[in-house]
């Protein structure tokens, strides 16, 4: 069984219920009828009820499984109003503003998983990530203990030797430009613990950096080696090490040769990137030259379950992360 298959399969084992709130796109709703199809979710399609019921048809997709829910219509809408607005009255927000905001199937979505309706909410296909973003932070909010969001992408090659059963996770490929050190620990840990949830192995976890081991000095580096520090003290069970040069961290000899006494080097299933523009190239000429599988991206750090896509995703990229959405869900 390959990962994305292993994946649904989980998910399988405890149907979570999932909203979907741009039905208005046909990816989303063939997505919908594949994923009712092999069983593994629950969805729920936000919008118009005879225009969704009418492109179903066209596609031939029976609605029979699947719940449509108008959020103009919907008899929610009041409480959900009452309570977006009790969130954000102290930031100057009136009650026909939480009504006209309320309309927002993205704003919906992320209120019917607030108030335990839905377990997760998937979108972006039409939708920036700063809005996916900003409905799942003002309504959702973050998990206890963790102070950002962050992202991270299963990268799947069953050819490689590296990382752990043809898989590695890479991480954060999508939201933090410049993060701290205290960010990257808590980015390192999370991804960790998505790689554990997702791919089934104990994280080994190389912090990435140009310098192995002291090899080389700078801002860079310090930050890198802070974020290790941190790490360590934070979550003193997981396997962590750095700075290491990605050769370092994922190629034996290297790592042997590199970091002789880290439990890491040369075997590291695990890679945080110091930055984005590290991290959002990496995973693209690993995906684009390697040809590799990059499933992703996965969100970590939500309180609950909030997947944003790529505007470029295919139907089969939404089921994947419908699935990977199911399994964050406690």
């Amino acid at each position: 069984m390959d990962f994305v298959q292993s994946l649904r399969a989980k998910a399988a084992e405890n149907i979570k219920t999932i909203a979907l709130p741009e039905a208005v796109d046909e990816r989303m709703l063939q997505a919908a009828g594949q994923i009712t199809d092999e069983g593994f979710a629950s969805i729920i399609l936000l919008g118009n009820e005879e225009k969704i019921s009418g492109k179903l048809a066209e596609l031939g997709i029976a609605p029979e499984n699947l719940t449509i829910i108008d959020p103009e219509l919907s008899t929610y809408r009041l409480e959900f109003v009452r309570t977006y607005h009790e969130m954000r009255k102290r930031k100057g927000m009136t009650e026909d503003e939480a009504a006209k905001i309320m309309l927002d199937p993205l704003f919906f979505g992320a209120m019917l998983v607030q108030k335990g309706m839905a377990d997760g909410m998937v979108a972006g296909a039409i939708n920036a990530t700063g809005n996916v973003l900003r409905a799942g932070f003002q309504i959702v909010g973050m998990a206890e203990g963790t102070n950002i969001v962050s992202s991270c992408f299963v990268m799947v090659k069953e050819e490689w030797d590296c990382g752990d059963n043809g898989m590695i996770v890479f991480g954060d490929c999508a939201v933090n430009p410049q993060p701290s050190a205290e960010q990257l620990a808590d980015i390192a840990i999370d991804t960790a613990a998505t790689a554990r949830a997702l791919c089934g192995f104990e994280p080994k976890v190389a912090m990435l950096s140009y310098s192995t081991m002291g090899s080389g000095s700078g801002p860079d580096v310090d930050k890198v080696i802070e974020a290790t520090r941190l790490v360590k003290e934070k979550s003193p069970n997981l396997m962590v090490d750095g700075p290491l040069q990605l050769d370092a961290a994922l190629v034996p000899a290297v790592g042997a040769s590199k970091a002789p006494e880290s439990p890491v080097a040369g075997q590291a299933n695990v890679i945080i990137f110091p930055d984005l523009d590290a991290g959002n190239i990496g995973y693209k000429l690993v995906q684009r030259l390697a040809g590799a599988e990059a499933v992703g991206p996965v969100l970590q750090g939500m309180a609950k379950g909030v997947n944003d896509l790529s505007r470029g995703c295919s139907a089969e990229d939404i089921v994947n992360v419908v699935a990977i959405t199911a399994l964050q869900c406690k």
